[in-house]
């Protein structure tokens, strides 16, 4: 475990604790019809869930929780908490969301999403679902990507597969805006013939109603609080880079592209965080970046968000999120891809606060919030 700065003033506790544990703020439970979501008031952060995807065919996906009260940073809690779940977790966690008392979990390589107890972590359900990807949330359904080229849709009450909405090839990352489904199409494995679109979702009726050109091989996808859409290109690894492309809402057009090349992002009021993890097939090597972008004149600024220069300690920067109080950033480090990685704390000016090991592969953030 990495030291911790004494500045930082936490108390980070790594490796197994007890059974019983809890979170402050029990009152922090948003009603199940709700979701906390751009715009509605957040009056307290209780933590951070963080979602490790362990490798492929290794059923090492674990959940950890960083309780804001103690400062304690607890690993695999989900083992402690479920002992009765003897695989674990499973194969791949793909992606971490709370909706209302309830937490998903994707798990990819198990075809599984696992729903939690937000405040206990206690298992209370799952559904199969085959190479399930992403979800998100609007009036008590629960929509998840799955590589066969549909969306899904799981009752929040019920917890049970209600029906499935076909999209594009091998869709990923997605947001709800009003009354419709923004969902990235990627056609992964389909190269060199990826897809290019968004499908557009009528919430009301369950149907793609129409398909957004944008750019190949779509994958993060997020909505600014000006309800601009900004999704990224991995582009082909090769000849053509990845970008992030600007879509405006509202006329449902391209307004944008801005020449960036991201692997993960992550919005907060005015400003998108970017990590880059550039892959060349030419030279069969990576470069590394972090920038930031001003959504709200949609201009790549100057310089990363990190500033201290602790970027050279972090190797394979992963999983990004930001605190909607604080604004403080936290970046994730999969290393190696076989051992524990850290989590990264660094203030909004980009100072680090701290450091702390966590399980295989940090990818997904989701904070507990009141």
């Amino acid at each position: 475990m990495n030291k911790l700065k004494k500045s930082a003033k936490l108390l980070l506790l790594v490796g197994l604790t007890s059974i019983l544990w809890s979170c402050r703020k029990d009152d922090g439970i948003v009603p199940e019809e709700q979701e906390q979501l751009p715009g509605q008031t957040i009056t307290a952060v209780n933590g951070l869930y963080v979602l490790n995807e362990g490798n492929w065919g290794a059923g090492r996906a674990s959940l950890d929780y960083y309780d804001y009260a103690s400062g304690i940073y607890r690993r695999n809690i989900h083992g402690q908490i479920n002992p009765d779940a003897t695989l674990g977790l499973g194969d791949v966690g793909n992606d971490i969301k709370i909706y209302g008392s309830k937490m998903y979990i994707v798990v990819n390589g198990s075809n599984k999403v696992e729903i939690l107890n937000v405040k206990t972590a206690q298992k209370i359900g799952e559904v199969d679902l085959t190479n399930c990807r992403y979800v998100t949330f609007h009036k008590n359904k629960a929509y998840v990507t799955a590589y066969e080229g549909v969306v899904a849709v799981i009752d929040t009450a019920s917890l049970k597969l209600e029906t499935k909405i076909n999209v594009g090839q091998q869709p990923e990352e997605m947001a709800v805006i009003g009354e419709k489904l923004y969902v990235a199409n990627s056609g992964g494995y389909n190269a060199p013939n990826y897809e290019r679109t968004i499908s557009v979702i009528d919430l009301a009726t369950n149907r793609e109603i129409k398909k957004i050109d944008v750019g190949i091989n779509l994958h993060r996808l997020r909505v600014d609080q000006y309800g601009d859409i900004y999704v990224t290109s991995r582009g082909d690894y090769g000849a053509v880079k990845s970008a992030i492309y600007v879509v405006d809402s509202k006329t449902e057009t391209v307004k944008k592209k801005l020449d960036i090349e991201v692997s993960n992002f992550v919005i907060d009021k005015d400003f998108a965080y970017v990590i880059s993890t550039a892959w060349s097939n030419a030279t069969q090597s990576e470069t590394i970046s972090y920038g930031k972008i001003n959504v709200k004149d949609e201009t790549i600024l100057s310089g990363g968000f990190i500033t201290d220069g602790t970027q050279a300690d972090i190797t394979k920067p992963y999983g990004i999120a930001v605190d909607p109080l604080s604004s403080d950033i936290y970046v994730t480090d999969a290393r190696d891809y076989v051992t524990p990685g850290t989590l990264n704390c660094y203030d909004k000016t980009g100072k680090r606060k701290f450091s702390v090991t966590t399980g295989d592969i940090p990818a997904h953030l989701v904070f507990y919030t009141k």
